[in-house]
Parts: C-alpha cells; sequence; structure tokens
C-alpha cells in the first residue's frame, strides 16, 4: 500500500491495524524454557513429596516373596539326594569295571593253568551231561572216565566255550583262581538222586534246546 493512498485513507477516519505484540525470546534472554510438568512443580523446583518417583519404583521387579526355611531346606535335600544318586551311580560303574578287570586277568591265568591238562578224549562216546549256567550241558567220555568223573576224582571246567575234563586237583587250583568256570564236581558222598545226570542211561528229552 503505497503512502499516498494510506495518508487518504487516514484521512477518511481510518485508523491503522495494531501491530502485533511481539513475545520476549526467553532462548534470547538467557531463561529456560518452560516444560510439561514445571507448573505442577513447588517452590524451588521441587514437585510432590516423593519427587517424580512412582509407587514400586526402586524395588527389584524381578524380586519375588523370599523363599521360606521350608523351601531352602527341601532344595537342599533334593540337592543332597541327586548327588548321592550321581556317587552311588559313579560307584556302581567304577564296580562293574574292576569285576570286568579281574575276570580278563582270571581267565588269562585259567588258561595258562589249563595248557596240555585237558584230558578230553577224542575216541569217546558217552555222555555226560550236567546243569551248567541254568542249561543242561554235555561231555563225551570213556567208560573209565565215566567212573572217576562220577567219583569226583575228576571234574569239568569251562574255558573258551570248551568244557575240559580234568583232575581234581586242576579243578581245586581252577576254583582257586576263577570259581565260576567250574561246570562240574561231583560229591561221591552225595545221595544218587542229587545227581541224576551220573547214570549214562539217563535220557535227555528229544526237545530240549541246548
Amino acid at each position: 500500500m503505497s503512502d499516498t493512498l494510506r495518508d487518504q485513507l487516514l484521512g477518511l477516519g481510518f485508523k491503522a491495524a495494531p501491530k502485533p505484540e511481539r513475545k520476549p525470546d526467553p532462548r534470547r534472554d538467557g531463561q529456560r524454557p518452560p516444560r510439561e510438568g514445571d507448573a505442577r512443580r513447588g517452590p524451588q523446583g521441587k514437585g510432590r513429596p516423593g519427587g517424580n518417583a512412582r509407587p514400586g519404583q526402586g524395588q527389584n521387579p524381578g524380586q519375588g516373596k523370599p523363599r521360606s526355611r521350608e523351601d531352602i531346606d527341601l532344595a537342599k535335600a533334593y540337592a543332597i539326594r541327586a548327588q548321592k544318586e550321581k556317587d552311588d551311580r559313579i560307584e556302581a560303574e567304577r564296580l562293574k569295571q574292576e569285576e570286568a578287570r579281574v575276570r580278563r586277568e582270571a581267565k588269562v591265568k585259567l588258561d595258562e593253568l589249563l595248557k596240555d591238562k585237558a584230558l578230553n578224549d577224542e575216541a569217546a562216546d558217552i555222555a555226560r551231561h550236567f546243569p551248567y549256567g541254568g542249561k543242561i550241558k554235555r561231555i563225551y567220555v570213556t567208560a573209565e572216565q565215566l567212573r572217576q568223573l562220577n567219583a569226583g576224582e575228576l571234574g569239568v571246567l569251562q574255558s573258551t566255550g570248551r568244557y575240559l575234563l580234568v583232575t581234581a586237583a586242576v579243578l581245586d587250583e581252577a576254583e582257586a583262581i576263577f570259581a565260576p568256570a567250574v561246570a562240574l564236581r561231583v560229591d561221591p558222598n552225595a545221595p544218587a538222586e542229587d545227581d541224576p545226570y551220573a547214570d549214562p542211561a539217563y535220557q535227555v528229552p528229544d526237545d530240549l534246546v541246548w
């Protein structure tokens, strides 16, 4: 709007529009701009008692109810039992390995003892049956060997999957080394019904699984 037109309007009674009031710039004046929540603060910037802390603040959110004495004792009991079971398993495995080692060493000694000690006769044709390992086993002997076997003068040992006829003295030595190897030892003073297999006429059932 030119000055001429402005002067004309003023002359006709029009008033000039008031200039907008300029608000002070707090940043230019060195003052901090007001922040949200300042209105709720009291004198000297203090808020309500407790500051801005909310209920529950200052506590560990993961902290639950303290465990009772009973819970602690129960946890200890479970831990003790678990450790004992672990120790028992370790001890059982140790004994198992030790037993296997002893058996291996005993069998080696037994094999050395039985070298050239077996009395098995390839011409033997009499089957002498005997129980061993929960099953009925047999060894072929001669008539004289059968008599000696039933008299306790001979015995039978199991070694490397074979049944060996040996003297009573060798049987005693073998038993001292590895007792489970003794497959047949006859007590001549025992009643005859205690060993029905001593009779060569004893018939083994046809359906017996060897």
